[in-house]
């Protein structure tokens, strides 16, 4: 049975909230309704298909020799955020206990005191619940960042700097909007699911890593195209559904607020990406597949921020703003000379800054009140003739933006000249591929890999007179035989012209 007054189902008085209540005296369940716990359930479970979404999307803008090792960077960056969110990352970005404004205390260190309080973020959701949910959204963050090693970068490295970055970066962004202390929350910041921490964050943080990283060789960039458009498509998809709960859940409860928002996150979608394929076909004459997904990947980042905010029909003029604004954004790389390859920057960290614009622009009262728990606490935007939201939304994608490049760059470069630690692989290896440096393990069969390494390796020695010729062996004694094109192993061949091989 739903409840008809505003605010939580019933007022929380349990015992030991300190701790989070007693269990073995009293029902914990009680303060709260079971279909809004079922729900932000489910769409935890829902944003945590992202991340294999981001990793089959990532993977298909690759080239195929790297394909499995941006796979396996995104899912172990996951599981690097989960240990750092549950360590200290919830109470470095929640913990109500501080009161700076910019970091939270260690009081929910390993997750102590977290158990049936009403959350930071709602009164409807349970504190343990909101922090499996908020450690969801981390996790995506980080599996979006780590795309900057995209093709060149060593993958321990990375994953030494995401737990640095999720605690120096990400939980001072989610502690700004979202803890009740931040100083952006007091501030009057319209953020919804994370333009800041998730978008920003995410698209500041990977360009920083790209700088730090440096370009990829420019031999590696002629005639470079997506090995596997099928896996962007597919992971296009994983992403757009866990978005509904990324963004349906951010209402923290079964709400009409949780309906707009998956309403609004699709329209913005859809609209972006037919403004996108417009835009590619301009200039290409033909449709794009990977413009259509990146158009459809470029709208729900910016609903992310806006979803909760916007009426539906300012969620039309969101998608066209973003397709425009997103697609342009991919020159920015090539200005500045950042290889950003998997366009982080242009589609997270631009799109996200098109959301909280819009918020200040459209944002309306009566969209946040469908939670049943907001209603008439913010004033929303021009909407509702709040005209200062302007500044504040500007402000705070300044401070945004400003912070989470620069942190992330000095993050970068300390792990860098740390012995063992650098962040980029050797030429040898970027010839080779990331699968075979870092790996060893292949997303290809054998065939797959030997097309890449005679495209993209210099040969030896010159070409022999019956077609032969000897490329060098790199690691793998099989590819060094795959060279040969009579299948024999490069001993017989140098037994045959009398010569021996030598390596680069």
């Amino acid at each position: 049975m739903s409840y008809s007054w505003v605010g939580s189902p019933a007022p929380f008085n349990g015992t030991n909230q300190e701790t989070g209540g007693d269990s073995s005296t009293e029902n914990l369940n009680q303060w709260f309704q079971s279909g809004d716990q079922a729900f932000i359930l489910v769409s935890s479970c829902m944003v945590l298909l992202m991340v294999p979404g981001i990793a089959f999307l990532y993977s298909g803008l690759s080239r195929r020799k790297s394909a499995l090792s941006l796979i396996w960077v995104v899912m172990m960056s996951f599981s690097v955020v989960i240990f750092q969110w549950y360590f200290w990352g919830y109470s470095l970005a929640f913990s109500t206990t501080a009161t700076n404004g910019f970091i939270g205390d260690l009081h929910h260190f390993g997750l102590m005191n977290t158990l049936a309080v009403p959350s930071p973020g709602s009164p409807l959701v349970p504190e343990l619940l909101y922090s499996f949910y908020q450690m969801q959204f981390a996790g995506v963050t980080g599996a979006l960042v780590v795309g900057a090693t995209a093709e060149r970068g060593r993958v321990l490295p990375a994953m030494v700097f995401t737990f640095f970055w999720a605690t120096l970066v990400y939980c001072p962004l989610a502690c700004w909007v979202w803890n009740i202390n931040g100083w952006a929350f007091k501030y009057g910041v319209l953020d919804y699911a994370g333009g800041g921490p998730v978008e920003i964050g995410s698209g500041m943080s990977a360009f920083a890593y790209s700088w730090v990283l440096g370009r990829r060789h420019e031999k590696m960039m002629l005639n470079f195209r997506p090995h596997n458009v099928s896996l962007i498509t597919l992971g296009t998809i994983l992403l757009w559904f866990g978005w509904l709960g990324f963004n349906g859940g951010s209402a923290f409860g079964a709400n009409l607020r949780a309906v707009i928002a998956c309403w609004n996150s699709c329209l913005t979608a859809v609209f972006a990406a037919m403004t996108w394929c417009l835009l590619d076909f301009r200039l290409a004459k033909k449709w794009s597949m990977v413009g259509l997904c990146s158009g459809i990947i470029s709208g729900l980042v910016a609903a992310t921020p806006a979803s909760g905010f916007i009426p539906l029909w300012a969620s039309v003029i969101l998608g066209v703003v973003t397709g425009v604004c997103c697609n342009f954004a991919t020159k920015i790389k090539f200005l500045v000379k950042i290889d950003d390859s998997l366009d982080v920057l242009a589609e997270h960290g631009v799109g996200g800054i098109v959301g909280l614009l819009f918020n200040a622009l459209f944002g309306a009262n009566y969209v946040i009140g469908l939670d049943g728990v907001n209603n008439g606490v913010y004033p929303g935007g021009w909407l509702d003739h709040n005209y200062k939201q302007l500044y504040i939304q500007i402000a705070y994608i300044v401070a945004c933006s400003a912070y989470a490049f620069v942190v992330s760059a000095i993050i970068a470069k300390l792990i860098d000249i740390i012995p063992g630690l650098h962040l980029r692989a050797s030429e040898e290896a970027e010839l080779l591929g990331m699968d075979d440096d870092q790996l060893g393990e292949f997303a290809y069969d054998y065939v797959e890999v030997r097309r890449d390494f005679l495209a993209w390796t210099p040969a030896n020695q010159e070409p022999y007179g019956d077609g032969h010729k000897i490329v060098p062996q790199h690691g793998i004694e099989q590819h060094a035989n795959m060279a040969s094109t009579n299948g024999q192993s490069l001993e017989s061949e140098e037994e045959k012209v009398g010569t021996s091989v030598r390596s680069p």
